[in-house]
């Protein structure tokens, strides 16, 4: 790319892999670029000081959710064209085994937990939230087009590992949980 700006989105459309021209409030926009806004977020909680498994998953987090970016951004019919292929089950099985041993060495949890009480933490709420928010652009977007169940069930999972590695940070840095007793 000679220039950064093309101006071809300047009206309010922008492409797809495969050239097709949608609207930049699309569903499908939406989707990938709130993937996109989550990969932000990772690269942000993966600069933090954590244990090196987490700092692992999370260095290949980033390229996994682009591929989901990618998938979300082609129309079925050009998936195979572009050998674009989002995830499968040893991904989501990948995701269970760290959330299970994280979640091994933690308390068991008898209250609903409050975001925050040291940066790494919030940051890892934070990538939870805008996580849970992709989940519902995908299956909004699922209701509209045909998406493949591994990638709502991927990202599902990662929201929930997001949640455990807030815990297991809090643990390492020796923060309390703020414990939400409310009903």
């Amino acid at each position: 790319m000679a220039k950064i700006y093309t101006k071809s989105g300047d009206k309010g459309k922008t492409g797809l892999v495969g050239g097709q021209r949608v609207s930049k409030h699309n569903i499908r926009l939406e989707a990938y670029g709130t993937v996109d806004e989550l990969n932000s977020f990772v690269g942000l909680l993966e600069s933090q000081s954590m244990d090196k498994r987490m700092k692992e998953f999370l260095g290949k987090l980033q390229y996994k959710l682009f591929d989901i970016g990618a998938y979300l951004a082609t129309e079925k019919e050009d998936l195979e064209k572009y050998n674009i292929v989002a995830c499968e089950e040893d991904d989501v099985t990948e995701i269970e085994a760290l959330i299970d041993e994280l979640n091994e060495e933690l308390p068991k949890l008898k209250h609903f937990i409050m975001p925050g009480g040291h940066q790494t933490v919030a940051f890892c709420h934070i990538a939870r939230t805008v996580c849970r928010r992709a989940e519902r652009r995908i299956t909004h977007l699922a209701t509209e087009e045909d998406i493949d169940t591994v990638v709502v069930k991927y990202i599902n999972r990662l929201s929930d590992l997001f949640f455990i590695m807030a815990r297991k940070l809090a643990q390492d840095l020796q923060i309390s949980e703020h414990k939400w007793e409310g009903f």
